[in-house]
């Protein structure tokens, strides 16, 4: 027999499901915010969490519960958009499920089960932050951080992460490849698949790292060519975008969604880590690279393209945005999905003309104060001639 509370429970969940999305107030001229996320913990199906039966659950209690929904890959497929969201449950573990959505803004409902990925790797423990490539060779590859403990340091804390990889042709059969091996760099997280072959090659953005938090020697976000992808090992990493003093990537800086292809170059969408006082705040931020050579930076705005606000700041690790999913429709739109404070998914909407605008017209960090005053001087003197023109 059924709880009857369930019938309560799902006709507030299915009324999530339906609600209507909007554009916020916020103007920026890049890109638009939307009022409400796409994805969070109340988007999980009742049925997940809890056990519907009122014999074995006669408190209707969750039984399963589910904390948030961030960090999700994007791919379009067939005229619907998916994201396969990175879920984490109340026991902190992660795991990936299917989102499906007819327009990409709301209306995001799970798919009945969530991914059970293959049981290869016995010390893995956790799985998190998919970025899903539409390969040029026909798969759909998903490149995600497989979790596992530090068995050489008694910190339980302590832990090794490295890139899993897997492939599928419709998001519902996954066949789980070796991991990633970078010969140079002990870890690796945020590691994306490039959509082409770059010399006949599989081509990698990756994050070196030292250990697990701190990337250390690493000097930014890397690149790397491997022969053969069922068994992936690069030998060399060529860092790309670099970490930088006293900007958004000081501490830290990774690859996010898959880079978007422009007539001009190819464009990335990425985070960018420094150290405050009350912790550590993640943005997201753009750069360009060629056509010819992705390895070569050609274009990099200064500063962020988008950073938390308002509530988003608030959450499981606050004032965080991070994104490691994108979907370029062919009309050129460009849908941005970003999770704020490793809680919720949101979306932001923008177009390619407008990130090339971003990207390729928007100064570069001039790097000292002294020259930052000069440029904004600039733009003003500029304006205030513009204005005694008009």
């Amino acid at each position: 027999m059924i709880h009857e509370k369930y019938k309560e429970i799902n006709q507030a969940y299915e009324a999530l499901i339906q609600k209507k999305n909007r554009k916020s107030d916020f103007y920026n001229g890049i890109f638009d915010r939307y009022e409400y996320p796409v994805l969070t913990s109340e988007h999980i199906p009742p049925f997940w969490k809890y056990d519907l039966n009122k014999e074995t659950n006669p408190y209707f209690m969750e039984r399963l519960g589910v904390n948030a929904v961030f960090n999700a890959g994007a791919i379009a497929l067939n005229g619907k958009y998916y994201l396969v969201a990175r879920v984490e449950g109340n026991d902190r573990k992660s795991f990936f499920a299917v989102a499906e959505s007819d327009n990409g803004i709301d209306g995001f409902r799970f798919w009945d089960y969530p991914i059970l990925l293959e049981d290869t790797c016995p010390e893995e423990t956790n799985v998190y932050d998919m970025r899903l490539t539409k390969h040029e060779d026909g798969y759909i590859y998903g490149v995600f951080c497989s979790e596992s403990k530090d068995k050489e340091n008694a910190d339980l804390s302590a832990a090794v992460a490295a890139a899993g990889i897997v492939r599928t042709k419709d998001l519902k059969h996954w066949e789980r490849l070796e991991n990633l091996k970078t010969l140079r760099s002990p870890q690796q997280r945020n590691v994306v698949l490039h959509p082409e072959f770059v010399n006949g090659k599989y081509a990698f953005y990756t994050r070196p790292m030292d250990d697990f938090i701190d990337t250390g020697s690493g000097g930014g976000i890397g690149f790397g060519l491997c022969e053969d992808i069922t068994h992936a090992v690069i030998d060399e990493e060529i860092i790309t975008s670099k970490r930088k003093y006293h900007t958004i990537t000081e501490a830290k800086n990774g690859a996010g969604a898959v880079p978007i292809k422009t007539e001009k170059g190819w464009i990335h969408i990425a985070h960018g880590v420094r150290n405050t006082a009350a912790g550590l705040r993640y943005v997201i931020y753009a750069f360009a690279t060629s056509l010819e050579d992705p390895t070569k930076v050609i274009a990099e705005p200064g500063g962020y393209l988008i950073a938390p606000m308002g509530e988003e700041r608030v959450g499981d690790v606050s004032n965080v945005v991070f994104t490691n999913g994108a979907i370029a429709k062919d009309n050129g739109e460009v849908l941005i999905y970003y999770a704020s404070s490793d809680t919720r998914t949101h979306v932001a909407v923008t177009t390619k003309e407008k990130l090339m605008d971003y990207v390729f017209h928007t100064p570069e960090d001039a790097l000292r104060s002294v020259k930052c005053v000069e440029q904004r001087c600039g733009l003003i003197e500029k304006n205030l001639k513009l204005l005694e023109l008009s």
